[in-house]
């Protein structure tokens, strides 16, 4: 059998000689891990990447009951330099606390007071307005129609792998020493961090039912077949082995142990987006565009990867169009990146430092369960399942749009006019740039299936939500986040098929999008689109992003979208804390979270300018914008261009706020207002 991916021209074969379902054969494994004992691979074998035997005595990680909480009722608050704990130090080596390359030295957080936390007070919801007609009173609630929630960004990672990036965090002290995202002490908890997210959705369940939930992408961190399969299982409530190669620690280290997930509650369906790291090599390069990098035989080699700093800026546009260069970086091979030791209690990088400085090469035990997902077989996984849907939405997928296409919608309650459109907006596998592959992208084939499915939402009376991977218009030029614009880059094969000056105003024009939900940047940002000059209040939409599960504040959202009395609209967004039980792997997770900010002091509550222009040293400038919607310029003391709906919560006593809970009212057109009315007749308040 076999399958064509039209991303890159490659062809999957399976056939009788390959292992245990992971799509090599044993022949190619052994090509790409010279120097691997073949005894040792085969020992370890066994232990597989997922699942036991159900009847396994194998135990789980059960959250604290008593500790389910949304941040509505209470959040948690934890001291940051220079307010409770010591003054963050200047360079390394300062004898005062850990400085952002010095993350790694997790044995030192206890001296440094690193990690500990309380409980604080309620984070309210606030009332959020801007989209609604001027003096609009707050109504009544008539009904609610939908309550789903959403987690993004658990990047589920086999820290065992030879491929990363972690030195870059520990050798460049001012791109790579702030980058948690290239390495955190959370790496090796990943898989515990999903278990108590669902446990926590399962508890909260039991309260006030969810209709679904929805995954925003970035399951894996780097389209590992391994890290996916560890996502789905988590969910799905199978054993759980979380290592690979050796297994080295499998009986005494407890982020290594085998161990029972909970598994969502049957009853609730789930969905899944696609995010920049499900299908590219740690989020930032297409695994196939160059084959002479040797990317895809990476993953199977027993050699730790060695490559450049990715993270540092090719700062002249005469040389280079774009802000990173990264098959440059690739091919510079100065550093061994490291792995982290399984063996090690606190997961020590090895492996890592100068290629000048190392020898002989730095080696791990090779695993097939590492291989590289085409964006095809990424899709198909989620048809193993015992979870429902079976495909998790990718079963709605129109295959018409061709190989690889992952967009699709569905109506959560056959009662209720509202639709989900599930988008995929990461870029592609063959626009032939060098960049990081960060933005946000919609080819023609997305673009045009996005109008027709927002046209036959208006005409159907439908009301409708955009689930994404990358938000719009709220990251800074140069900031890998933003809408990708190919005209920055010399090497790209194709152009983005809208500019996002047009995006938005096509989305403003459908008066029955409600919101779009989105992941990616790992914060818990609101924003609202307002109606373009001239436009009615029902032409604004809002947008909710959700932070990341791995990092902090390690939390997902809940969605409850209400009909009012005054047949408007209104959807509660509520940041939720996972309820982990002191002594687990997770409660360990949320420590080394915390301190990870506190050691990186990262922001998590950006609003950045509304620039036109990102001048680079050499005097070019790349022209674009942030946010169509709102005044560009260079800011100045007077005149900061930041969105002024873009607003974070504080709660007294608590010195980093990163969540943010809302209320967010959305007017219906007079046509959808007397469609709610006809189907939910008012009653007498």
């Amino acid at each position: 059998m076999e399958d064509e991916d039209s991303q890159n021209g490659s062809k999957v074969m399976f056939n009788n000689d390959s292992d245990m379902g992971t799509g090599i054969t044993r022949r190619d494994f052994v090509k790409y891990s010279v120097g691997t004992v073949a005894g040792i691979y085969l020992g370890t074998m066994t232990l597989g990447c997922g699942s036991k035997n159900a009847s396994s005595p194998i135990a789980g990680y059960p959250i604290d009951p008593a500790n389910v909480f949304t941040t509505r009722q209470r959040t948690i608050s934890f001291p940051m330099p220079g307010n409770g704990l010591p003054a963050a130090p200047a360079a390394p080596n300062s004898g005062t606390g850990l400085y952002p390359t010095e993350l790694s030295q997790v044995a030192q957080y206890d001296k440094y007071g690193y990690g500990a936390y309380t409980f604080a007070g309620p984070l309210p919801s606030v009332q959020r307005t801007e989209i609604m007609p001027a003096g609009y009173a707050i109504p009544a609630r008539f009904r609610s129609m939908l309550h789903f929630f959403a987690i993004s960004d658990i990047h589920i990672t086999d820290k065992e792998a030879p491929n990363q990036l972690i030195y870059i965090q520990q050798a460049d002290a001012k791109y790579g020493g702030p980058m948690t995202s290239v390495y955190s002490p959370v790496m090796p908890y990943t898989t515990h961090v999903l278990d108590a997210a669902i446990q926590t959705i399962n508890a909260l369940h039991k309260q006030t039912p969810f209709d679904f939930g929805i995954s925003l992408g970035d399951t894996c961190n780097s389209t590992q077949y391994n890290e996916t399969r560890w996502f789905i299982d988590v969910i799905d409530g199978k054993v759980i082995t979380p290592s690979s190669g050796a297994n080295l620690g499998a009986s005494t280290v407890d982020y290594q142990k085998p161990y029972q997930a909970a598994g969502l509650d049957k009853s609730i369906p789930w969905y899944e987006a696609m995010g920049n790291h499900d299908h590219f090599f740690i989020g930032s390069i297409p695994v196939d565009a160059d084959p002479s990098l040797g990317i895809r035989e990476s993953y199977l080699s027993a050699n730790i990867w060695s490559g450049g700093d990715a993270l540092l800026p090719t700062l002249s546009k005469a040389t280079f169009p774009c802000l990173f260069d990264t098959t440059a970086t690739i091919q510079r091979k100065d550093f061994y990146l490291g792995s982290l030791d399984g063996s090690d209690p606190n997961a020590g990088i090895i492996g890592a430092g100068l290629v000048s400085a190392i020898n002989p090469p730095p080696t791990v035990v090779a695993d097939p369960k590492r291989r590289s997902l085409l964006r095809t077989e990424w899709m198909q996984e989620f048809f193993n399942t015992t979870t429902k849907p079976a495909g998790h939405g990718f079963n709605l997928v129109d295959h018409s749009m061709g190989s690889g296409f992952a967009c699709y919608s569905f109506a959560p309650k056959s009662d209720v006019p509202i639709k989900i459109i599930v988008l995929d907006n990461t870029q592609s596998e063959n626009d032939g740039s060098h960049d990081i592959h960060g933005h946000g992208f919609l080819d023609a084939t997305r673009w045009n299936w996005l109008q027709a499915e927002l046209a036959a939402g208006q005409a159907a009376n439908q009301l409708m939500i955009i689930a994404a991977h990358v938000p719009i218009a709220v990251a800074n030029v140069g900031s890998e986040c933003e809408w990708w614009e190919a005209s920055h880059d010399a090497n790209a094969t194709m152009t983005n098929a809208v500019t996002l000056t047009n995006l938005v105003a096509t989305l403003q024009n459908t008066t029955n999008l409600i919101m779009w939900i989105a992941g990616h940047r790992h914060l818990n940002t609101v924003k609202a689109f307002l109606p373009p000059n001239g436009g009615a209040p029902e032409n604004g939409f809002w947008q909710v992003e959700t932070c990341a599960l791995r990092d902090i504040p390690q939390q997902f959202r809940t969605f409850e979208v209400y009909l009012n009395s005054d047949y408007s609209v209104s959807i509660e967004v509520t940041n939720v804390d996972l309820a982990v039980a002191d002594g687990t792997p997770a409660a360990k997770s949320r420590a080394y979270s915390i301190a990870a900010q506190q050691i990186c002091r990262n922001n998590l509550t950006p609003n950045g300018p509304n620039t036109a222009v990102m001048p680079l040293p050499d005097g070019v400038a790349m022209v674009e914008t942030m946010d169509p919607t709102r005044p560009q310029g260079i800011p100045s003391a007077a005149t900061p261009f930041t969105d002024p709906t873009i607003i974070y919560g504080t709660v007294p006593g608590v010195p980093c706020v990163s969540s943010y809970n809302a209320e967010l009212f959305k007017q219906l057109s007079p046509a959808m207002k007397k469609v709610m009315q006809a189907e939910f007749p008012a009653p007498i308040f």
